[in-house]
């Protein structure tokens, strides 16, 4: 790897410690001990990328997916095994050959089956999607280090973890979470709307860039929390890509009869015909028998969709380039709360408006 401070090309033992033998400097992170692979060029690289060079702000959950995307495309299930079980198969086939020991070709048949069968499995997608790093081990196996060694977080991620609610605290700003009181000073008689986020982190980065108080905004959680808020303008509702999502689409409108909600959150349909679009999945979360009824029953699904949602797939909100993500809530939120003509809100309320067909470059995706 590379020294981030002298530039010196290391080898494993010239960097001990995680200290380079050359400027006695200590760095975060080596590729060799990192579950995610990560060198602190890398991540350097990578900030810079997601914030625009330093134009806007991200939380560190948005670094979190983009550090883990490049292993998300790829499978890790059985990589040592395999390379294992194929050499000893040979291995034990040479030597019942030259031993002439018949009686060890069993085992070496049982050892390529079991190679086979690995081989088959990673084919079919065997552990793709799974993170090898979850976004709440991120920050303890990532930024804690960072943090150790450069005495903060790299330049441009909001420090989240002042409270577990979501606060930018490095950035100065209120808590997220304070946003999504109805009784709050967002939520105040006369707001435009209220913007529907599960997503604590992607609220702190909205709140960060000030977009709910430009467009007059109430941010809630939940469609019971939306119920509450004392204001008759239209509700967005902005969620990741996936069965909860969907499911919360649907439950903020059965909470809200009447009241225009538009569907801010990336279609489905667009995410799986994006290539730069990486999915991942989380086991724990898979939707249940009864959500897979009331999805299959909407009608708005091919079987394709409704089998990749059950699998319990999903693309985050914080997936998606931060800069772009702002812009097209702006945009949305800009349309709904200056009074869009009927026809453009009725556009709006079918979720058509929200996410273009044809996507940019992916600024962090090239690594």
């Amino acid at each position: 790897m590379i020294c981030p401070h002298c530039e010196r090309n290391l080898l494993r033992k010239e960097r001990t410690g995680n200290r380079c033998t050359h400027c006695k400097r200590t760095y975060a992170l080596d590729p060799k001990t990192n579950p995610l692979r990560l060198n602190d060029l890398r991540v350097r690289r990578i900030t810079t990328a997601l914030t625009d060079g330093g134009r806007i702000a991200i939380v560190p959950d948005q670094l979190w997916y983009a550090l883990s995307r490049k292993r998300l495309r790829d499978s890790d299930f059985g990589q040592g095994c395999l390379g294992g079980a194929f050499a000893g198969a040979g291995f034990v086939t040479v030597v019942a050959l030259f031993a002439e020991a018949p009686a060890l070709l069993p085992a070496s048949g049982a050892l390529l089956i079991i190679g086979l069968g690995i081989f088959v499995a990673r084919v079919m997608g065997a552990g793709k999607g799974i993170p090898p790093v979850g976004r709440e081990g991120f920050p303890a196996l990532v930024l804690s280090p960072w943090r150790s060694v450069y005495g903060g977080l790299p330049p441009g991620v909001l420090d989240t973890a002042a409270s577990d609610t979501g606060t930018a605290g490095a950035a100065g700003q209120a808590d997220p979470a304070g946003a999504a009181d109805p009784a709050g000073a967002t939520g105040a008689a006369g707001t435009t709307g209220v913007l529907v986020c599960p997503d604590r982190a992607v609220v702190a980065f909205l709140v960060a860039d000030g977009l709910p108080a430009r467009h007059g905004l109430a941010v809630v959680r939940t469609p019971a929390e939306a119920a509450a808020v004392p204001s008759k303008g239209p509700v967005l509702v902005l969620h990741d890509t996936d069965a909860d999502g969907e499911l919360l689409v649907r439950g903020v409108r059965e909470a809200l009869p009447g009241r225009t909600v538009v569907d801010v959150g990336p279609p489905l349909r667009t995410v799986l015909s994006l290539p730069q679009a990486v999915p991942y999945r989380d086991p724990r979360r898979r939707p249940g028998p009864a959500d897979l009824r009331i999805l299959t029953a909407l009608g708005t699904y091919t079987p394709e969709e409704l089998k990749w949602l059950g699998q319990g797939w999903r693309f985050p909100l914080v997936g998606l380039p931060p800069a772009r993500l702002l812009a097209v809530v702006d945009r949305v939120a800009g349309q709904v709360s200056h009074g869009a003509d009927p026809d453009r809100r009725r556009a709006a309320d079918l979720g058509f408006l929200t996410w273009p067909e044809a996507a940019g470059p992916d600024p962090a995706g090239g690594r």
